[in-house]
């Protein structure tokens, strides 16, 4: 009776048994087939992903002008320091800086009581030599008479007109020294050298004076003719070429920064400096209102022409290799073409080319470090440029 009863049990069992296996056997196939389904899914986004997307440019033409900006310093047409020419004190001065002078204007006086006894002794011994000449010369005069008698002889007649000629060179020679000395004299009186402004003052009542510039020495005065203005400009190798005399060029001021003051291009040194690789310019600019000071700063703008076939991208394409400077180009199949350059010249955010492309090259702007010939691409959709 009881194996009659387990019968229907056993088979319940057998059933619900087959039944979870089959379910345990779908839900293993169905994880299967998502995972190996992500896995694809996962692979295909990968190998999309290793394709870069890029923006491209053209290269295009320059403007027909290209502006150059460059720092630049203000010197004055002239610069004078003034130093006294003898020892002393000042005695006076009277202008102060800013003072507007003429040429000869008295700056300042200077008390020189030592060369004052040194023109006192030359003229007592100009006055000395002058007596010894009057007596050389009457003795001589003398001395030719009676040899005309035989009173004297020969070898004494020329030995008195030797000492008389002796007597005249000390007396010149006492002459010569007085006017030196009081040629020196003239130097106790500062005059202005040319028209100008007084840019310093150094002389104050009572200060030693001494010759020269000495080391450490500050000047009396300076002075300075601004009614033009030189700047002097440090322009770099690559452009040399393209300055001439009698270029235009404009200067900006910090203090003006809305104002450009036309100056014109004069001279260069003709030579490029060693040191930094740089030419340097001499401009000049009338300065009738004095707005354009000495010893200020200035930000010069040149006007440069471009080659008529010049080509330019932007600096964000460049790639620097070990080859030299590259940039990467887009085939016809997508594929990158690194190409070497030529720069002709660095504008700041653009290159001019020299040579390396032609205008129908797609180029890709900031590209990857990592691109390299034959690498596929992805084109970035409305990212191409003219």
């Amino acid at each position: 009776m009881s194996t009659n009863g387990d019968r229907p049990l056993r088979m319940n069992l057998k059933r619900w048994f087959a039944i979870g296996a089959s379910v345990f056997g779908l839900i293993v196939i169905s994880g299967t087939y998502v995972r190996i389904a992500q896995s694809r899914e996962l692979d295909h986004w990968t190998a999309s992903e290793d394709v870069p997307t890029v923006s491209l440019i053209s290269p295009v033409l320059g403007d027909k002008r290209q502006t150059l900006e460059l720092p630049g310093r203000l010197e004055a047409f002239y610069s004078a320091d003034i130093y006294s020419r003898v020892p002393g004190y000042v005695k006076a001065w009277y202008k102060d800086i800013g003072a507007h002078v003429k040429q000869g204007d008295l700056l300042a006086e200077v008390d020189t009581p030592e060369l004052d006894q040194q023109i006192v002794q030359a003229k007592a011994d100009l006055d000395s030599a002058i007596s010894a000449k009057k007596l050389a010369g009457v003795t001589a005069e003398r001395w030719r008479s009676l040899l005309k008698f035989d009173a004297v002889s020969k070898q004494d007649t020329e030995e008195k007109a030797e000492d008389l000629a002796h007597k005249t060179a000390l007396a010149e020679a006492e002459t010569a020294n007085l006017k030196r000395l009081e040629a020196m004299k003239d130097f106790a009186r500062i005059v202005a050298p040319f028209d100008g402004v007084v840019t310093r003052r150094g002389a104050d009542i009572g200060a030693l004076v001494t010759v020269g510039p000495t080391s450490g020495a500050t000047p009396l005065f300076s002075v300075a003719d601004t009614h033009r203005i030189r700047a002097y400009v440090q322009v770099p190798q690559s452009y040399s070429s393209t300055i001439a005399p009698n270029m235009k060029a404009r200067l900006t001021l910090p203090e003006y920064p809305d104002t450009a003051f036309p100056a014109t291009l004069i001279t260069t040194s003709n030579a490029i400096n060693d040191q930094s690789g740089t030419l340097l310019v001499e401009l000049e600019a009338d300065n009738p209102d004095g707005a354009l000071k000495p010893g200020g700063y200035a930000r010069v703008s040149f006007d440069l022409p471009l080659s008529a076939n010049a080509l330019q991208i932007p600096s964000s394409a460049l790639m620097f290799r070990q080859a030299g400077l590259q940039v990467a180009t887009i085939g016809s199949d997508n594929r990158i073409v690194m190409k070497r350059i030529g720069v002709a010249r660095d504008l700041g955010t653009a290159i001019e080319i020299a040579s390396g492309l032609t205008a129908h090259d797609r180029v890709v702007d900031n590209p990857p470090d990592s691109l390299d010939n034959g690498d596929r691409v992805r084109i970035a959709s409305g990212a191409t440029q003219g």
